[in-house]
């Protein structure tokens, strides 16, 4: 079994695009592949047939890799309700309401729980590919954390990390990010990817260079900028969507799944990236 996890500099950055691309090519390549995202925080979901709430990253990602979707993909959906409190949706159960501060605290006592429903997928399946939530550099909630760096320790995970370059700063937020990250957390990052890259690529081989210089950690993948009829999960996004205001039909989502994943192919070292987790392409 093995598993891989896309953590990000910031919201929006890309990390549940990337993890959709990759559940795809895996599935691809042969592999049984499972999405998980042990906390998400979101005002849309998706309910599945049982009735069940979860992400509805988590759930384009299940299709991505040809499974059904499943409380177990995302343990906790968070459902703000103002701009200090949530619902708290446990595998896929509204059960409590929560002020930031309390929750803060309480999470702590799901580690247990996260970690028990990961060990299932994790028998089950022969790649896990971990969403992170938000950026792992926020240091002020760094204590006790469960979707970041603190669930890439609790499963042995590699972890690329990815930015985007489009809205400017990418090799600032790439070093920053990382130098914010303990010791032993950067030791976990093998790779770092720049997406929604518009242009000709020779005019940043200079600045990858040097980013990889600084941080001894290689960039593996510059992907273009494409607009995608995927559903998006929040409202940082860049462009209007028909898929966000329709429902797609099954062929439509399909051939855009299929798109997303060549993009990655053709643009990330995907050598590297079995042979981080221990695998054959």
């Amino acid at each position: 079994m093995a598993n891989i996890m896309i953590q990000g500099t910031t919201s929006s950055a890309g990390k549940s695009l990337m993890c959709t691309g990759l559940c795809r090519i895996f599935k691809q390549d042969g592999y049984s592949v499972y999405p998980f995202k042990s906390q998400n925080m979101s005002s849309k979901y998706y309910e599945t047939k049982e009735g069940y709430k979860i992400s509805t990253a988590q759930a384009l990602q299940a299709k991505a890799a040809c499974v059904g979707p499943n409380p177990n993909m995302n343990p906790i959906l968070l459902q703000p309700t103002s701009d200090k409190g949530s619902k708290i949706i446990i595998n896929g159960e509204e059960k409590y309401q929560m002020e930031a501060v309390e929750y803060f605290q309480f999470k702590n006592s799901l580690k247990d729980m996260i970690k028990q429903i990961y060990d299932k997928i994790e028998e089950q399946n022969e790649i896990v590919v971990i969403e992170g939530a938000g950026s792992p550099a926020e240091i002020n909630l760094k204590e006790n954390d469960i979707v970041n760096m603190g669930m890439a320790k609790m499963v042995d995970a590699p972890v690329l990390l990815v930015a985007d370059i489009d809205r400017g700063g990418v090799f600032a937020s790439l070093y920053g990010t990382v130098m914010l990250l303990e010791e032993e957390e950067r030791a976990r990052i093998k790779g770092l990817i720049i997406n929604k890259f518009r242009g000709d690529k020779t005019l940043l081989e200079s600045g990858i260079k040097m980013i990889e210089d600084m941080l001894s950690i290689p960039v593996v993948g510059t992907i273009p900028y494409v607009p995608l009829e995927l559903v998006d999960e929040d409202t940082l996004i860049d462009y209007k969507k028909k898929c966000n205001e329709e429902e797609q039909t099954e062929e439509e989502m399909e051939k855009e799944l299929d798109k997303l994943s060549n993009i990655i192919r053709e643009n990330m070292d995907m050598d590297y990236i079995y042979g981080i987790m221990g695998l054959e392409k």
